[in-house]
């Protein structure tokens, strides 16, 4: 399903990057020692000692340094062109120092200095234009700046002209910080939209800001787009857009203590910016009746004063409000306005938030999720089955969250991890006690001798330097499905140079095959003809699964193979990968990748609610298949390369288990149950109950038996009514249970037990949960989210009420099926 996400991932889709060239120079600081501070009120221009405000100048005319001004914002242009941009007590923040273009055919070519000149812009405001200085060697290029403010923002666009093969995709432009106290940071801009067609509200790109910090207030530069690894601190990657010969390329500069949320809603003059957040790292907390403050903040892009009402609510995952609310509100113009608003934190389990603001005809939202998830000893150790594929790469709000968040979730795992890679270097989870694998692909398949030795020499290597328990070598490379392509080669040109390479380097890495897409048996095959299966420790693939239950499980001669077909079911990949080690010899097996995406409104793909279901359940069956590990793919929302910009319509964005802002989905906590729950269990058997359409798995554990319990009469497709004319589908809200029938069970309860080991009587008082139903006869269930219930029995049974959604139940007997 995944097309892999490894070190050559990071090539972001603008094409290739700017060849960056070094620092700047040191900056002349003539025509910044002088020059008008701030004017409040209404604009003000000059041209020191040549000009009136007003009066328009070609350029070239200015014999002083240029200026503009607005409440709370100064540029003041120096006679080389440099921009300085002064806050509203006249201290310099930043300075706008040269661009640089890129083309086809003469490369990048940097500016070198400018002129200065006040003009008049069509709606009668004044602003600054630089006629920029390009070398010989820029044959023809052209570049202007053209630079106005409003209250607290400058604009800031720069006309390419002169040529028909520029590359507006690759342009930058200097920038330098005066004196900052933290380094500079990147955050990308969203917009939450609720769509006409129905369905559940999801996110667009606003843009992105850098943000440069002082102990006393913040600059921050937005631009429409921008590639965090084509910054540096000399140039900011600035996309244009291209026109007939040329291209424009715009920014905003906002300066104030507003939050990045609101300088992007300043930036572009949006009427009206909502953002929502909490002080918790995640919104976790670690404990129910505790206040969960919500903090919002509503910015006010425009000239004029609004006055704003703010509403908000708070539900439960069945839709109970725990909060409501609504206040009003004067928002002053390019400012922001902050409220707090508390709701009590349930024992466990996830609350969803709004925050909408209105304003005449004008309005804008946010959403966040707030999760309570009590700590948890694990006990499992290095033999739990719980990983996380990809790289843990976004490193907010700090490493150390990121760890203890991994620790509290059950990762035990990391599925590629290697010093100078993204995300956390082997050293730190080694300290963490998180065990961690590598992938690397980009075999050279049919290459030259001289090309597969490098490879596998360079690979090799670095997977021994990351002191890697299992090597994958390579990613999805049975493509096309289903078919015998690549397997010779890859045996040849891939693993047997890996193997011989950790063979003679005395190595105790382990070696995993490329990860299957799907459970590619035709592939398998030739795989294991070409000699590959010897050469292998365990086996590795990646069930992708559609819109069907997790339990679904179509025999293999009726897989349909298209995007939309059957062969992307997990419970019937799960039994064929079963099926083949039995064929073909014992082997470890292993998903490197598993998954519950949560595209917003696509059939295919799982609802919220859906997708924290179906992470339980799939965990579970793995559980009693005896996988030695399941990958989830993978920890956010986002994609390597372009952290946290929103991105509604691919797919490969949404299989995170924490949303782009990194409040969890229902998904991180349906994992974190599954882990703490299947920590120590070992898999019995198949329940076979009386109806045939009630389905479970029984385990044992030290607590006692656990049963998991759901019913099919529903059927195994999701999103069944899904229309068959568009690809959008009205999702329901995740606080919404769409399954249509309830059933009764009667199940015998266990008897009250005593606990009769000292040890695991502590172990039970120290965990979260004190497994009542082990010493008072009573039935626990425990719903997807962690979310838990007592049952009483009466005669020694009680009613379950099953659906679809997978149940957990401590205290009943062993053989909760009998009859």
């Amino acid at each position: 399903m995944s097309t892999g996400h490894t070190p050559d991932d990071r090539q972001s889709p603008e094409g290739t990057p700017p060849e960056h060239p070094g620092a700047e120079p040191g900056l002349h600081r003539r025509g910044f020692l002088t020059g008008a501070g701030a004017v409040a009120g209404a604009v003000a221009v000059g041209v020191a000692g040549a000009a009136l405000p007003g009066q328009a100048f070609a350029a070239g005319q200015a014999a002083a340094p240029v200026t503009i001004s607005a409440p709370g914002i100064t540029l003041i242009a120096g006679l080389d062109g440099v921009v300085s941009a002064r806050d509203g007590g006249g201290t310099e923040r930043v300075r706008l120092t040269r661009f640089m273009t890129k083309d086809s055919v003469v490369g990048l070519q940097p500016t070198s200095g400018g002129t200065p000149s006040l003009i008049t812009l069509p709606d009668g405001r004044s602003a600054i234009q630089v006629d920029y200085k390009l070398p010989a060697a820029a044959n023809g290029l052209t570049v202007r700046g053209i630079f106005d403010v409003t209250p607290n923002r400058a604009h800031l666009r720069w006309e390419l002209g002169g040529s028909t093969t520029l590359l507006p995709a690759g342009v930058l432009f200097g920038r330098t910080v005066t004196a900052p106290t933290a380094p500079e940071s990147f955050a990308a801009l969203t917009t939450w939209n609720r769509d006409a067609g129905g369905g559940i509200p999801y996110e667009t790109n606003a843009g992105v800001v850098y943000q440069e910090t002082w102990a006393d207030t913040f600059a921050y530069f937005r631009l429409a787009n921008s590639t965090p690894a084509w910054t540096n601190a000399s140039w900011m990657h600035s996309p244009g857009t291209a026109t007939t010969n040329g291209a424009v390329v715009e920014a905003d500069l906002v300066l104030g203590t507003m939050r990045p949320a609101a300088a992007g809603t300043a930036g572009s003059l949006q009427p009206l910016g909502v953002e929502v957040w909490t002080d918790q790292p995640f919104s976790i907390w670690d404990q129910g009746g505790v206040p969960m403050p919500l903090h919002a903040a509503v910015a006010n892009g425009g000239t004029a004063d609004r006055n704003v009402q703010l509403s908000w609510w708070a539900r439960d995952f069945d839709g109970v409000i725990l909060g409501s609310g609504t206040v009003a509100g004067t928002v002053a113009a390019g400012s922001t306005w902050a409220q707090t608003f508390t709701v009590t934190a349930p024992p466990q389990g996830i609350v969803f938030t709004e925050v909408s603001a209105k304003s005449g005809t004008d309005e804008a939202f946010a959403r966040t999720n707030l999760t309570v998830l009590p700590p948890f000893t694990y006990q499992a150790g290095a033999d739990s089955m719980f990983g996380i594929a990809n790289y843990p790469w976004l490193l907010k709000p700090d490493t150390p969250a990121v760890v203890g968040l991994m620790q509290r979730i059950g990762i035990k795992r990391v599925r590629i991890a290697y010093d100078g890679g993204p995300g956390l270097a082997p050293a730190a989870l080694d300290a963490a006690g998180i065990a961690h694998n590598i992938e690397l692909h980009g075999i050279p398949l049919d290459g030259t001798t001289a090309q597969v030795a490098a490879w596998a020499d360079t690979n090799t290597t670095l997977a021994i330097n990351a002191n890697a328990e299992y090597f994958e070598v390579a990613n999805e490379i049975n493509r096309p499905w289903m078919t015998t392509t690549t397997a010779a080669s890859y045996v040849r040109d891939g693993l047997h140079p890996v193997r011989d390479r950790l063979k003679a380097a005395g190595a105790r890495t382990k070696v995993l095959n490329a990860g299957l897409s799907g459970m590619d048996y035709i592939w398998t095959k030739a795989f294991r003809d070409a000699g590959g299966w010897d050469l292998i420790d365990g086996f590795s693939f990646h069930p992708g699964r559609g819109n069907f239950t997790p339990d679904y499980a179509p025999a293999p001669a009726d897989w349909t193979t298209d995007s939309n077909g059957t062969y992307w079911n997990f419970l019937g990949s799960l039994n064929k990968a079963q099926e083949v080690i039995a064929e073909y010899g014992p082997k470890e097996l292993w998903m490197t990748e598993a998954y519950a995406c949560t595209k917003p409104n696509s059939w295919w793909h799982d609802t919220y609610r859906h997708a924290a279901e179906n992470v339980l359940l799939t965990l579970a069956l793995a559980k009693a298949a005896g996988v030695r590990c399941v990958n989830w793919y993978q920890l956010h929302d986002s994609i390597l390369g372009k952290p946290q910009l929103a991105d509604p319509v691919n797919s490969e964005y949404h299989y995170g288990l924490m949303h782009r802002d990194l409040g969890a989905k229902p998904s991180m906590l349906a994992y974190a149950t599954a882990a703490r729950v299947l920590d120590r269990a070992t898999f019995v058997r198949r329940l076979t109950l009386p109806d045939p359409d009630l389905k479970g798995l029984l385990f044992t554990s030290p607590q006692g038996p656990i049963s998991i319990l759901w019913s099919r009469k529903d059927g195994y497709i999701l999103n069944p009514n899904h229309p068959t004319d568009s690809g959008w589908f009205a999702a329901p809200e995740p606080w919404v249970d769409d399954w249509r029938t309830k059933t009764v069970l009667k199940v015998a309860a266990a008897p009250a037990v005593s606990i009769a080991d000292p040890q695991e009587a502590e172990h039970r008082g120290r965990d979260h949960r004190d497994h009542r139903n082990n010493v008072a006869g009573t039935v626990r269930e425990i719903d997807c989210i962690g979310r838990e219930r007592l049952l009483t029995p009466t005669d020694g049974c009680v009613e379950l009420h099953l659906d679809g959604a997978p149940r957990i139940y401590y205290g009943l007997t062993n053989t909760p099926d009998a009859t």
